[in-house]
């Protein structure tokens, strides 16, 4: 069994909705063998409230987020990152840093559910869905032999982690 502590960073254009539910759940799901980050290629520069209130209504972390540039993670001196998961079709089209030490990425897209409109109950609604599809993904990864899994093996599992129920309905390698 191994100590180490692997750092995962989930990635959308505005860092609001999707990559801080994921953040959140993993904070919380993976204490003590991951470290959660978040970010976005253009961050909104808010958290969406719905987002928070879910995550809270789950019973998981639900303050001191922030909306952040992707840019902060890219920068020396910021976390070397293990794995790298695109919640966004549209993040996972886009050219990203180069990041240090060359993580595992893999695209887990997500419908946002910040395009629903409609009522607050009907938004809670769709944040509530993003969040069980997020979990999801996070409790099959968490739960992969990190420690004793060949990388071939592991980018296999993370790529099919990504089909699990809730796929957005576009399809991309890339991450």
């Amino acid at each position: 069994m191994t100590d180490r502590v692997y750092n995962v960073l989930f990635l959308c254009t505005g860092n609001s909705a999707r990559s801080i539910l994921a953040e959140g759940i993993l904070q919380k799901e993976g204490a003590a063998r991951f470290n959660a980050y978040s970010a976005g290629s253009m961050p909104k520069g808010a958290v969406n409230p719905f987002a928070l209130r879910v995550l809270a209504a789950l019973d998981y972390p639900s303050e001191g987020f922030r909306s952040k540039s992707w840019d902060e993670f890219a920068a020396p001196g910021s976390p070397e990152m293990d794995f790298i998961f695109t919640v966004c079709d549209d993040a996972a089209g886009e050219a990203c840093p180069v990041w240090i030490g060359h993580p595992m990425t893999a695209h887990w897209g997500i419908e946002d559910p910040s395009n629903v409109e409609g009522s607050d109950i009907e938004k809670e609604r769709a944040f509530s869905t993003a969040a069980r599809f997020l979990k999801n993904r996070i409790m099959a990864f968490v739960n992969l032999p990190h420690a004793s899994i060949d990388k071939m093996a592991l980018e296999h599992h993370l790529k099919a982690i990504g089909q699990i129920e809730g796929a957005s309905s576009k399809k991309t390698d890339a991450a």
